[in-house]
């Protein structure tokens, strides 16, 4: 049971505690609890008043808390703004005294009154976040490839489509990837937008890491020049017996076609000394298997839950996506915490729909964190009706529900945050 102290003071950090913020971020994260002046300078740059909480007990930081705004991209191709969390920790010594509760609560509170339609975030422990009422909106995969058993001729032009692959540096990559990455997020559900910022950490201008190292940058570009693929990757140095038995892991790779990614895919397993290609967090449905002659020389070496999505507005939420077919449903929906609970019917239809609150009676009854488990169209409510998660309320509701919000192909967010 938690414990709540209420000597620990929750409020927003100012510029001046951010060291300090920055030292219990470390620590709750299990690295080393000291904060370089570089890595504080270069945090600096994503300081904004009221958006870092913290948890002080006689003036030291114990826990943590951050969010900043964030587009997400739902079913059909809108975007509507998000809370997105991250930066979480709670020190050892100050768990279960309700700290996160308190800190939750101020940022969804204050989220909702921004106007945000919903809160995301990547959830480092499962069990923690259902209580606050997010539910998983999109899961991720990670294949490794065993590039002798492809089956692929790796003799062949790569890529064999007329189109052409380069290396480029971390200033191409700049130059090139947010057009690119705006094409590709804006038809992916689940997919979250990138800020300058992104591009700059993840080329190596900005380093959080001291250990970082610059990986490699390759482009697929069209057969008529159009840029519709990047990749990061980068290798290990892994010889035994005078043969290679080396890897290249996959950072990112964003692709704006299904023939960009086949000739991306190709490419790392062209690599000469590369034995094995690790495909870093891809959706579960990715196609990466089926472009190869042996889809089993692909193996799943992770799988788990990704985004998870916090419904603010459900009105706002329901609307802002389309669906698969046309029908109405009638959700009672339970927020335990009061953020956006009630009765609600959808009317949907291959234009969109609308949702209103209503008096009649409920299809199915769920909370608020399953409906957003259905919201992107990857969860199915036969599923969590059998696993006692949704109730029907009306004989046959949860196909109904499945027949209007599924999608053909999964959700996916391909960034961590």
């Amino acid at each position: 049971m938690k414990r709540p102290h209420p000597d620990i003071d929750v409020r927003p950090i100012t510029e001046a505690e951010l060291a300090d913020w920055l030292r219990a971020v470390n620590t709750g994260f299990l690295r080393a609890p000291t904060v370089p002046d570089s890595d504080l300078e270069a945090r600096r740059t994503q300081f904004e008043p009221g958006r870092f909480l913290g948890a002080f007990d006689g003036g030291r930081c114990v826990a943590t808390f951050r969010s900043f705004d964030q587009q997400l991209t739902v079913v059909g191709g809108a975007t509507v703004p998000a809370d997105a969390v991250t930066g979480v920790t709670v020190t050892a010594t100050h768990r279960r005294h309700g700290l996160l509760t308190r800190m939750m609560a101020q940022d969804l509170t204050a989220a909702k009154e921004r106007g945000d339609v919903v809160a995301t975030l990547i959830a480092a422990e499962y069990p923690i976040y259902g209580r606050y009422g997010f539910g998983p909106g999109t899961w991720m995969a990670e294949w490794t490839v065993d590039v002798p058993r492809t089956g692929l001729d790796l003799r062949r032009r790569v890529p064999d489509d007329g189109g052409r692959i380069d290396l480029v540096d971390g200033d191409d990559v700049r130059k090139l990837g947010p057009e690119l990455h705006e094409r590709v997020r804006r038809a992916q559900p689940g997919a979250v937008s990138r800020d300058e910022m992104w591009w700059r950490i993840n080329t190596g201008v900005v380093r959080f890491d001291p250990t970082w190292t610059e990986p490699f940058y390759a482009v697929y570009r069209s057969p008529e020049g159009e840029v519709e693929g990047l990749v990061s990757y980068a290798s290990d140095d892994n010889w035994h017996d005078k043969q290679p038995h080396n890897t290249a892991t996959v950072n990112w790779l964003i692709a704006s076609t299904p023939a960009a990614e086949r000739a991306l895919w190709r490419y790392l397993c062209s690599i000469d000394w590369i034995t094995h290609v690790k495909s870093g967090w891809r959706a579960p449905d990715d196609l990466l298997p089926f472009f190869l002659p042996d889809p089993r020389a692909a193996r799943i070496t992770a799988q788990a839950d990704w985004l998870w999505v916090r419904l603010l507005d459900v009105e706002r939420a329901l609307e802002a996506r389309t669906y698969e077919g046309e029908g109405s449903l009638v959700l009672e929906v339970t927020d335990r915490d009061g953020l956006t609970g009630g009765r609600y019917r959808l009317e949907a239809s291959s234009e969109g729909g609308t949702c209103t609150p209503t008096t009649a009676g409920a299809d199915l009854t769920l909370d608020v964190a399953d409906l957003a488990a259905l919201w992107l169209g990857d969860e199915s409510a036969v599923r969590l009706a059998a696993l006692g998660r949704v109730r029907e309320e009306r004989a046959g509701a949860g196909r109904s529900a499945d027949a209007l919000l599924r999608t053909s192909r999964r959700p996916w967010c391909p960034d961590m945050f």
